[in-house]
């Protein structure tokens, strides 16, 4: 019976101060709606970030040699290849597979002259997990896995060396034994967009790799996951199946800069929705005050008729929670259009990122769209009744310090 009564009570209260209920409603609500948007950008840049860094050679997860992580050498090979390439396969939510091994090499044509990374790779699976290929434009054709002394390079490297389609490069590579030469002819030109990315791009076949250098077998595997969210499941399950001289590392240890620089932005959109929430239980705080304080002599009659001090702080925390939940409707309504219209239309950066659309071996995305789902009315609703009920403690636990005797005493105007 009494929690019906405070139930009536509460909201006629409410609506017995139509004009600062409705302002704290749209406070709350306005306050989440930044919080709302400011998390889907979070989700849709992070997400982006991580796609770039994995799409553009780096992978959710790599099958790299035990000392890779520390050395970084090039020169490095896989222990039991054919074991380490299977237990990839077999991951269950697999998006690609492929197959790599790297060599530093010194391009030459003519009186010009480059140092790159060659990178060996089966041409097929190759297409399918490196965005420099599916986004970039190619010129002349790619590798073919038949393909013997061919190389595609990069638009710039082209340029640096003044050659093009059906010239050869005189490649030396410090071979497994000496130094060794070969001569590989071009039959593609890659353009991504960006000028760093096409100075280093040079592909060969992963077995010409193996013929020039007298290093056989793969030196990483990169896998692809269809959802980043299931690395730290793939990457438990990948561990427990490898039995050679491997290591499985995740993209953030591929590329820590990245990694690192991915992590400080989420870290800074946390702390600045934290702060807007913050302000915004300041604001739900001092206009609950502020009611308290007006509210003295009918807090004195409640209590005169027999309310506990808690009862009063429960008839408060309810009208606070009614309050959250007209806010979480109106954070709903608007961060939740905005957010939708962030995750749809997105923001288009390529006019801000020129000719430039690559940063450390990465291709970004001209275009971030926002995170939207069903995680939207969670956050709308849960932040603002939470955000509510907190900012309403100190001035419920006002009313049970107020004097009844000394507040039914005071004159009202």
């Amino acid at each position: 019976m009494m929690k019906s009564v405070s139930f009536t009570y509460a909201l006629r209260s409410l609506f017995r101060h139509t004009r600062r209920t409705a302002l704290s409603v749209l406070g709350i609500g306005i306050g989440c709606s930044m919080g709302i948007l400011s998390a889907s950008w979070m989700g849709g840049n992070t997400e982006m970030q991580i796609r770039a860094i994995s799409e553009s050679g780096g992978g959710h997860l790599k099958i790299v040699p035990t000392a890779w992580p520390e050395t970084r050498q090039n020169t490095l090979r896989l222990q039991d290849p054919k074991e380490a390439l299977q237990a990839a396969r077999d991951l269950p939510d697999t998006r690609s597979v492929s197959v790599r091994a790297s060599i530093n090499a010194f391009l030459a044509f003519g009186n010009r002259s480059a140092g790159v990374e060659i990178m060996g790779v089966q041409p097929k699976e190759e297409k399918q997990c490196n965005r420099l290929l599916f986004r970039g434009e190619m010129q002349g054709r790619y590798l073919d896995s038949e393909d013997q002394g061919c190389v595609v390079i990069g638009q710039e490297l082209s340029e640096r060396l003044d050659v093009t389609l059906g010239d050869e490069l005189y490649v030396t590579v410090a071979g497994k034994d000496e130094i060794r030469s070969a001569m590989l002819r071009i039959v593609g030109l890659l353009s991504v967009g960006s000028r760093d990315l096409e100075s280093t791009f040079c592909h060969t076949t992963l077995q010409e790799l193996e013929r020039m250098t007298g290093y056989e077998d793969a030196g990483e595997i990169s896998i692809l996951l269809k959802d980043h969210k299931d690395i730290p499941k793939a990457s438990a399950a990948l561990r427990r199946s490898l039995k050679g001289e491997n290591e499985v590392i995740t993209w953030k240890e591929v590329n820590p800069g990245l990694a690192a620089n991915v992590e400080g932005d989420t870290a800074f959109m946390r702390g600045m929705v934290s702060m807007i929430i913050l302000i915004v239980s300041f604001g739900i705080a001092s206009a609950q005050i502020t009611a308290v304080l007006e509210r003295k002599r009918e807090f004195a009659v409640l209590t005169a008729l027999g309310l506990k001090g808690r009862q009063l702080m429960s008839l408060i925390l309810l009208e606070a929670f009614f309050v959250g939940l007209g806010g979480g409707l109106v954070a709903s309504l608007l961060g939740g259009s905005a957010a939708h219209l962030l995750s749809t239309r997105g923001v288009d950066f390529s006019a801000m990122m020129g000719d430039e659309m690559g940063f450390a071996d990465v291709l970004l995305d001209p275009h971030i769209y926002g995170a939207f789902g069903a995680w939207i009315l969670l956050y709308a609703f849960g932040v603002s009744v939470l955000a509510s009920l907190l900012a309403s403690l100190y001035p419920a636990w006002l009313t049970t310090k107020i004097n009844p005797t000394n507040a039914l005493r005071t004159v009202q105007p």
